[in-house]
């Protein structure tokens, strides 16, 4: 019973937290708008990839290395910055240039797969994510859990991020959206560039502390 109201608890925090405007959403809005229904659902899988990656990495213990190795954490954090400042200068660059064939709402194949490893990357680029996790699984979870709860924890996390993305990237491929990328897609790419890029920029400057 105390594994049930301590997976409930994680699930809560853990929805606040993925819903939470940040990169991720950034990036799977653009691909959704821009690239289709197939490609943004490609990239939330890749979210939900990654965000099982963390969790694993917070579940083995990876906050207690970061702390005890803090050269390793700001290495991450500013390498995580300037994949974020590359994501968003290419974005921005591309603002002025027509939707290629490969933008079409159907497109698959090695598209998706590209727009999975995007969105992969993209989660992993914030190495703070997997200090949060340690963080609220250690409020949350029992001494002494079973190797079942770390099981399902993973798999709620791959769950909650790619069930949250999805919707994002339904929602914002459907026609009216796309209609509007499509019209204004020189200042919409330039805003999300911009705002990519920021976001970089604050990820690596803040890479000193955990």
């Amino acid at each position: 019973m105390n594994e049930i109201f301590s997976l409930a608890g994680i699930v809560g925090v853990l929805i606040v937290g993925t819903v939470s405007p940040g990169p991720s959403f950034v990036m799977i809005a653009r691909t959704a708008v821009c690239a289709g229904r197939v490609n943004g659902l490609a990239a939330a899988v890749g979210m939900g990839l990654g965000g099982v990656v963390f969790a694993v990495a917070a579940l083995v213990g990876l906050q207690a290395v970061l702390v005890s190795v803090p050269a390793l954490y700001v290495a991450l954090k500013i390498g995580g910055g300037i994949y974020l400042l590359y994501l968003g200068v290419m974005i921005w660059r591309g603002a002025k240039q027509p939707l290629a064939a490969q933008a079409a709402p159907g497109d698959g194949g090695g598209g998706a797969l590209r727009s999975l490893l995007l969105g992969l990357g993209t989660q992993l680029s914030n190495p703070k994510a997997a200090i949060v996790y340690a963080s609220v699984f250690a409020a949350f979870l029992p001494n002494g859990a079973v190797l079942a709860v770390g099981i399902a924890i993973t798999a709620l996390v791959f769950v909650i991020e790619t069930t949250w993305y999805a919707l994002v990237a339904v929602m914002l491929s459907a026609a009216q959206p796309r209609r509007t990328y499509l019209c204004c897609k020189r200042w919409i790419d330039r805003a999300a560039g911009g705002v990519m890029a920021a976001l970089g920029l604050k990820l690596a400057s803040s890479a000193h502390s955990l």
